[in-house]
């Protein structure tokens, strides 16, 4: 099984039932990965894989379609996940501060999206609204979905894992509140994604209320032992932003997709499309700030590239195109900010509908 090519079970006969499964479905887009995972099932079955093995996989796969289906309806309206503690009162200013960014964001044109449950999940759903909350539960035999989201917009699951996966797949920016062992789990998964380039450049931002220390304290012992050790690097450390105003982590959030529209890369070259292209004088300050993270060449402008014109992949957009240190998300993350912050950038504005496809895109799926 290991070494038959893709689509393929290495048996003729298998394979021509596998396709005449799909000819019945009918499967007509994307039969290769159908397919795909056809040979996978069947490669499980050649396998004797334990029945245990098979009930996570039956279970991962059949959530993973119940949330492709909940999400696909509101594909082109940009999404905001929050994550925070199940245990927050409504009388605690933190949920206060969470109800005040859903709805701003929601006013904003937004969808925001929570893990369904009470708290801080509840005080997304209230700001959002029921029409702008979708909600991704998790089974657990002490806790039920918060009655702020209900169907076509809640589905449950099992599996932390892969609800995980759907909190931040789809969504093109985060916010934080103070939570448990959940919520740091959660931040850290997405500080690691970013870290390693394995989602596309989002904005985290990390939300307390004035005067609070969780996220001061949690910074503390990021600097002080994780960056202190050498374990990061001091560029990582702009991949997120601590604040105790919701109204900042609304802007931080917007503001991210002021200038920045997606990334792409082609080949060995990273494409930064953008709404309004840099002046020559802007474009030297990028090559002077940022040139530690080109390795070869220089940061130029460019039209769509052959690949994207083929795809019809925002070829109406200006671009960037660098050789790119792909061990330097930290600094990317900083390169953006810079673009956002450029005199010639336009007004801030939520992203447009391709931008919310592009930034729920994991920067790898999108490689030449």
């Amino acid at each position: 099984m290991s070494s038959s090519p893709r689509h393929q079970t290495g048996d003729p006969d298998l394979d021509r039932l596998l396709v005449e499964v799909l000819d019945a479905a009918p499967a007509v887009a994307d039969r290769d990965q159908l397919m795909d995972i056809l040979v996978t099932v069947a490669g499980l079955a050649g396998d004797g894989a334990e029945r245990l093995n098979l009930k996570i996989t039956n279970a991962a796969l059949r959530e993973m379609r119940e949330a492709f289906r909940l999400f696909a309806p509101f594909t082109n309206v940009p999404k905001v996940t929050i994550f925070g503690s199940a245990r927050t009162l409504p009388d605690d200013p933190l949920y206060v501060q969470t109800r005040d960014l859903a709805r701003d964001l929601a006013d904003a044109g937004w969808m925001v999206v929570t893990g369904a449950g009470p708290g801080i999940m509840a005080a997304g759903a209230e700001g959002a609204g029921p029409e702008r909350s979708i909600g991704v539960n998790i089974r657990l035999p002490f806790e039920t979905p918060n009655p702020l989201i209900a169907d076509p917009n809640l589905v449950s699951m099992k599996y932390f894992f892969t609800r995980k996966l759907m909190l931040m797949k789809e969504s093109a920016g985060f916010a934080v509140l103070p939570g448990g062992f959940g919520t740091l789990d959660e931040a850290f998964e997405l500080l690691t994604l970013l870290q390693t380039g394995k989602a596309a450049p989002a904005p985290i931002v990390l939300l307390e209320v004035p005067g609070g220390t969780y996220w001061r304290a949690w910074e503390g012992f990021i600097r002080e032992e994780v960056l202190a050790r050498g374990l990061i690097s001091e560029d990582d450390l702009a991949l997120y932003r601590i604040t105790d105003d919701a109204g900042v982590a609304r802007d931080e959030i917007l503001g991210f997709f002021r200038n920045y529209h997606s990334i792409r890369f082609v080949g060995p070259r990273l494409v930064i499309r953008l709404r309004a292209a840099p002046t020559d004088d802007e474009l030297k300050r990028i090559n002077r700030d940022f040139a530690d993270i080109v390795t070869r060449g220089r940061v130029e402008p460019t039209g769509a590239l052959p690949s994207e014109v083929s795809d019809d992949d925002h070829v109406e957009l200006p671009r960037l195109v660098l050789h790119y240190d792909r061990a330097r998300q930290g600094r990317l993350r900083s390169l953006i900010d810079a673009l956002n912050r450029l005199p010639s950038a336009p007004p801030l504005a939520p992203p447009d509908a391709d931008a919310a496809v592009a930034a729920g895109t994991p920067a790898g799926a999108d490689t030449d």
